[in-house]
């Protein structure tokens, strides 16, 4: 019989017949081995460093202060302060990752049942496909700009040329992570410092071109009577959206820490500085681009694809490349394979896994790529996707954590049982109603919100509104309408 091993703070789980003939277990969602949590406050730092210094983050600036008007100072500072928000729950939702070293979509179970568990681990997924895709994009933007400057004959393929970068620069990804989570853990290490100096090092040549004070000063893009705050609070909670999403998933890298402390000091190391640093150097480089290549460029891989100096221009295009790879690797790829195997645990392993992540990032920006070679017409901006995406997919994301969080320190007192979450019949339900209910409620609020234009409230802060509901009302249903189950489930060996 499979049993539960206790050593330190860590919990393992010995894992014989009776739990491998489940139908809801597969070895690669088996929890981590305690011998192979490595992971050092070093290690998850220099992963939040790899992950946050990415095309997107540069934007973060340019779609504050475009699309939420705000000045640049509002949009710096909502910037910091909403990555140090969200690592509130980062943090917390970590903590059971490290503990039993179980994936995202295994700890789903505890709070919406075994099979409810992939209600929220493929709306997850999806997005994770969805931000692969546009991870995607650019770097093979940067792969044929790369190659242009080593091959200017190359340049003539245009479109085509981005499009062979595409599926270049999707093998590359793919291959990292089929190599495993040592893999990942290698490019992130050697990345972060790399992509430190290289940041440093563009701010420093750019800062000569602009003036500081007169570009924080600049007026903002919003009535001059309007309440700064309500602009404020909207694009607070579109940037908590940005890494909502590793908030829950979290757990897919904490199981390799080799403490709570690492994993805690790691988070706080590596994520809110580096958002803060790099978008700022996305909004000087912006501001002083007509000064260096003669217009205003916002995205770095343009910007750089125009810098006259081959040297500097193709040294910049490969930093591009690393810092894409090494954050679509951990991102946008683990994640949704771990989740896709949790649905068809039998069917899916590890690998397959991100084999489908990977094909349905190309379905999710196949009309990208279309456009590219012409064969569709479309003038949706990168920025203007960010503004609305990050905002609604966000208010799917809030009351999962929420109800993530709840679940784990108040209702189950920092317990899994890692015997009954692997198979069907035990202790946990196939489908927990709380968690559903809980889930629900605050989701059709927002699509109330949305389908009658009333209490846009809801809607603009769907983050802080959904978590906030989802947990409360999770906690009342377990506690009182659902609380045989709920103290069921406590029950330890």
């Amino acid at each position: 019989m499979s049993k539960i091993i206790h050593q330190g703070e860590f919990v393992e789980l010995e894992v014989t017949e009776d739990l491998r003939t489940s139908p809801v277990y597969n070895d690669d969602l088996a929890p981590t081995k305690i011998k192979d949590r490595t992971w050092n406050k070093w290690h998850i730092m220099s992963l939040w460093i790899g992950m946050a210094i990415c095309v997107p983050t540069y934007t973060l600036g340019a779609v504050l202060t475009s699309y939420f008007g705000l000045t640049v100072t509002e949009a710096l500072w909502t910037i910091l302060a909403a990555n140090t928000i969200v690592l509130i729950p980062l943090i917390l939702n970590a903590f059971p990752g490290t503990k039993f070293g179980v994936p995202f979509p295994i700890l789903l179970r505890s709070s919406f049942g075994i099979y409810g568990s992939n209600v929220p681990a493929l709306i997850r997924a999806l997005i994770a496909c969805g931000w692969f895709g546009i991870q995607t994009m650019f770097g093979g933007l940067a792969i044929h700009l790369f190659i242009a400057r080593l091959f200017p004959a190359w340049a003539a393929l245009g479109g085509w040329g981005e499009v062979i970068g595409f599926f270049v620069f999707w093998v590359m990804n793919i291959y990292v992570v089929v190599k495993g989570s040592q893999a990942i853990k290698i490019l992130e290490t050697l990345a972060a410092p790399l992509l430190i100096v290289v940041g440093v090092g563009l701010l420093v040549w750019a800062m000569p071109q602009i003036n500081m004070t007169e570009l924080l000063a600049s007026a903002p893009k919003r009535p001059a009577d309007a309440n700064a705050w309500t602009y404020i609070f909207a694009g607070l909670t579109a940037m908590v959206g940005f890494w909502a999403t590793l908030s829950l998933n979290i757990p897919d890298f904490s199981r390799y820490a080799v403490s709570q402390k690492d994993q805690i000091w790691g988070q706080i190391l590596g994520l809110p500085l580096t958002m803060l640093l790099f978008s700022m150097l996305g909004v000087v480089l912006t501001a002083a681009s007509p000064m260096l290549v003669g217009e205003l460029v916002s995205d770095p891989v343009t910007l750089i694809g125009k810098i006259d100096s081959p040297i500097i221009g193709a040294l910049g295009l490969f930093i591009i490349f690393v810092a894409t790879i090494s954050t679509n690797a951990a991102a946008n790829i683990l994640s949704p394979s771990n989740d896709f195997q949790n649905a068809f645990p039998k069917i899916i392993n590890f690998n397959r896994g991100v084999y489908l992540t990977g094909v349905i990032g190309i379905i999710l920006m196949s009309w990208e790529l279309l456009r590219k070679v012409g064969i569709v017409q479309s003038d949706v901006s990168v920025e203007a996707m960010y503004s609305n995406w990050l905002v609604s997919y966000s208010n799917l994301l809030g009351p999962i954590a929420g109800i993530m969080i709840i679940d784990y320190f108040k209702i189950k007192n920092q317990n899994i049982n890692l015997i009954d979450i692997y198979k069907v019949g035990g202790i946990y339900p196939n489908i927990n109603w709380a968690g559903m209910i809980a889930f629900l409620v605050p989701v059709c609020m927002t699509i109330f919100a949305l389908t009658t234009q009333t209490q846009m409230w809801i809607y603009q802060y769907g983050w802080f509104v959904g978590s906030f509901i989802g947990g409360v009302l999770y906690y009342t249903l377990s506690k009182f309408i659902f609380q045989s189950n709920a103290l069921k489930e406590l029950v330890w060996d």
